[in-house]
């Protein structure tokens, strides 16, 4: 199993509406090397959901429940989605401030690349985040 991190802006799409929702595709990456982190996802890898923009927290984790195929959003024809569903919500949000004080995150892809809106999280990574979210 392979560990990620999701980004969305929550007035675009939340953590509600993943919950509501149920089991949907996280369509709209417009970055290849996003688009490339998605080729990679494996049915049963977990993601973080990460609130961008104002709120800059990590809210839940989320499970892929179908490997990549085309975004239909896309008339380009050049980029995929997965499907995801909500797995648990986090019990103390774990914010991207929080994160940059931790020496053990220092070289996360969240701070390293804050642009990109799927990267990978090692193992180590994963589970100093989910402590910190305890």
């Amino acid at each position: 199993m392979n560990f990620w991190l999701l980004k969305s802006e929550p007035n675009t799409w939340s953590w509600d509406h993943q919950v509501k929702e149920g089991p949907s595709m996280w369509d709209g990456v417009r970055n290849y090397q996003a688009r490339n982190n998605l080729k990679k996802m494996e049915k049963g890898d977990k993601c973080f959901f990460y609130h961008s923009v104002s709120e800059k927290t990590i809210v839940g984790i989320v499970e892929v429940v179908r490997e990549h195929y085309p975004d239909p959003t896309d008339e380009s024809g050049k980029f995929v989605v997965v499907d995801v569903k909500a797995i648990k919500k986090l019990k103390n949000f774990v914010s991207l401030e929080h994160i940059k004080k931790s020496k053990k995150l220092k070289n996360i892809a969240l701070i390293k690349q804050t642009r990109l809106s799927v990267m990978p999280i090692n193992k180590d990574e994963w589970q100093t985040i989910i402590k910190m979210s305890l």
